[in-house]
């Protein structure tokens, strides 16, 4: 018979237990992000918001007969989407889509509920909900904090077939533009808790820190120089309530970054400095932000530029090197091991 365990190597051994949970999950099979292939917004006005950015960006638009929403294409599989088909029709950035490598329906809802997002017929925290338009799946899923990511083919465009991807040629713009886009530099997500939402991410897709904008500001590399953040979150001033996770703002990146330059053009369309530093910003407003050495940028500060468009949505404009790194244009960042 064998000796029952003494209290000694009882104790010893908790903490293995303990971390068994974890390990498990670190072992997950992951899914692999090859970029961002969309940001949804929620708009009040569609011909406006379109308008908007056709004349800024000189977008083309995807062809489609859906009358509620509209894709403005940056690049092949990047694209920018505006919808009102939003029961509560409150302006906000709604999600982001990942392009996937190996897409498959099957093996992204298992992977998911793998790592404990589980399937739903509705969308929110930890859920995956799949739908099917114009022949293609549509899948779904929410972070911990009920923020909404997307997950379809790269090749995806909102067209017809299995994925998504057969699309005529776009509408061009009815105007030339002011401001050449190349595609998406990153998303910055206000969080309830950025340590777990880093943790999600990372043991989801295997993404590695990027760059720091502080001690414990990771960015999470996606794409060649493209990355998430997250922060905020919490409570705000002393006995204010917590303020709920949100999308803050997503990036466009564009060759030869020039502020001054940009902030004329801004201007020039419309768009005018912001008065104040704090506050709500409000819509067709402009600023520069310098991040400075303690949170990884330049000594003499990276400009880091944001406008809002007509419903107050908060867009960020940087180099297409930026890596939310350091130098002037934000593009120095470690190697990614």
């Amino acid at each position: 018979m064998k000796s029952p365990i003494d209290r000694r190597r009882f104790l010893l051994s908790v903490p293995a237990l303990a971390a068994a949970p974890k390990l498990l999950v670190q072992a997950a099979p992951q899914l692999k992000i090859r970029g961002f292939n969309h940001v949804t917004l929620v708009v009040s006005d569609l011909k406006r918001s379109i308008d908007f950015y056709q004349g800024l960006f000189g977008l083309p638009k995807e062809r489609h007969t859906r009358t509620l929403d509209a894709s403005l294409r940056i690049a092949p599989g990047v694209n920018l989407d505006l919808t009102t088909d939003r029961p509560d029709r409150t302006p906000r950035i709604d999600h982001c889509c990942f392009g996937l490598e190996n897409f498959s329906v099957d093996r992204v809802v298992s992977t998911l509920a793998r790592h404990g997002v589980a399937k739903s017929d509705d969308r929110g925290a930890m859920k995956v909900q799949v739908s099917t338009r114009d022949g293609a799946q549509l899948v779904y899923a929410g972070d911990p904090d009920g923020i909404v990511f997307q997950l379809q083919d790269p090749s995806y465009c909102g067209g017809t077939g299995p994925l998504g991807n057969r699309c005529p040629a776009p509408e061009p713009s009815p105007k030339r533009g002011l401001i050449d886009l190349k595609g998406y530099s990153h998303l910055t997500v206000f969080s309830t808790d950025a340590q777990r939402s880093n943790a999600f991410y990372q043991d989801l897709f295997g993404m590695p820190i990027r760059s720091y904008q502080g001690p414990t500001a990771p960015t999470l590399a996606l794409g060649t120089v493209e990355f998430m953040m997250f922060t905020g979150g919490g409570g705000g001033r002393a006995g204010a309530p917590p303020r709920p996770a949100s999308i803050n703002h997503y990036c466009f990146n564009l060759a030869g970054f020039n502020p001054d330059q940009i902030l004329k053009t801004l201007e020039g369309y419309g768009i005018q400095a912001r008065e104040g530093q704090s506050g709500p910003v409000g819509p067709m407003k402009h600023y520069i932000s310098m991040r400075m050495e303690n949170r990884g940028g330049a000594k003499e500060g990276t400009p880091e530029l944001y406008f809002t468009d007509p419903d107050g949505i908060l867009v960020q404009l940087q180099d297409v090197s930026y890596c939310g790194g350091a130098g002037v244009l934000g593009s120095v960042c470690p190697p990614i091991s």
